[in-house]
């Protein structure tokens, strides 16, 4: 297996297209299947396997909460 390049992107979308992802991914992690997602041109495959958490960070008067879902390619 050849190794993917690094990489480190944020990307914005709009509510009713992040509510549609949210809820396709919540459907696959009921259902027990792979989530796939293509973020900023890049079709991502997220095995069952993958532990999901949730982070809260706060610095002065920003907060940020991010949803996060990680998994080792092996």
């Amino acid at each position: 297996m050849t190794q993917k390049p690094d990489r480190d992107i944020e990307k914005d979308y709009p509510l009713p297209d992040f509510i549609e992802k949210l809820r396709r991914l919540a459907d696959a992690l009921e259902q027990g299947k792979r989530f796939e997602i293509q973020i900023a041109g890049e079709r991502i495959s997220v095995p069952v396997r993958a532990i999901c958490n949730i982070e809260h960070e706060r610095e002065g008067e920003e907060e940020e909460i991010e949803f996060q879902i990680k998994w080792s390619a092996r």
